[in-house]
């Protein structure tokens, strides 16, 4: 028996980086279900076997409900419920911020997972597991990055308080909070900052493995197997945490 054998799952933002990762491991521990990602995403990529990709835009409450009802419709509730979509903007001083983008940043990353969290919840089994994957930014702070910061802080509140509502239905409510992943989308960002200020992707990685206790920066598969363990009976009695996966940053 693998640990989540004959569970239905749903991960938001399934389809690249750290959700991808998430929903590969889940189904390699038995669990089935749902990818949900924007459609040129699910395009590009290809849901485990025995999941079901599902283009929803989380910045759209029509889309999102159109969304969850065709997860409804004639399906077995949710066993495990992962919010992994989200966004990183261009690093900016605060004197830069653009507060459009500021919003736009929000509305995925906080309005977007508070709505993955309203439109589950009815469809969420008793005793099951919500996972946020937040980020190590949820309790502290970084330069250039105000709006993601924010964000962020904004995901671990959502994780506190659900956890208190939906913990009377015996669910339980948890977040992973990743330090830098080598995904596509950092490394791009890495790239666009080499060549708007200068410092190259490499060195910036090397730097960030050196801010470790492990000397190396995690991994989403890492970072998945954590998603695992919340999602788990292994963390039965766990709720309202974040966990942190990011090699040990002081």
């Amino acid at each position: 028996m693998t640990l989540l054998t004959g569970r239905k799952a749903l991960v938001t933002g399934g389809a690249r980086g750290i959700g991808a990762a998430v929903a590969e491991r889940f189904a390699r521990e038995g669990a089935q279900g749902f990818v949900l990602d924007l459609e040129p995403a699910l395009a590009e990529a290809r849901s485990p076997e025995g999941w079901t990709g599902v283009p929803v835009d989380l910045r759209d409450d029509g889309d999102t409900a159109r969304a969850f009802g065709f997860v409804a419709d004639g399906n077995a509730p949710l066993d495990v419920l992962v919010a992994a979509a989200g966004i990183v903007p261009p690093w900016r001083d605060v004197a830069q911020l653009d507060l459009d983008e500021w919003d736009r940043v929000f509305a995925v990353n906080a309005r977007g997972v508070a709505a993955t969290l309203r439109h589950a919840a009815p469809l969420l089994a008793p005793g099951a597991a919500v996972v946020v994957i937040a980020s190590l930014n949820a309790w502290r702070g970084d330069p250039n990055l105000m709006a993601y910061v924010a964000s962020k802080h904004a995901a671990l509140g959502i994780v506190r308080s659900a956890a208190l509502d939906l913990g009377r239905r015996g669910i339980r409510v948890n977040g992973v909070a990743p330090g830098p992943i080598a995904t596509d989308a950092l490394l791009e960002r890495m790239r666009a900052r080499e060549r708007e200020r200068g410092i190259a992707a490499s060195d910036a990685l090397a730097q960030a493995a050196k801010a470790t206790a492990l000397g190396r920066i995690a991994t989403a598969d890492e970072v998945a197997a954590a998603a695992l363990f919340l999602a788990s009976d292994l963390a039965s009695a766990i709720t309202g945490h974040l966990l942190p996966v990011d090699g040990g940053i002081a």
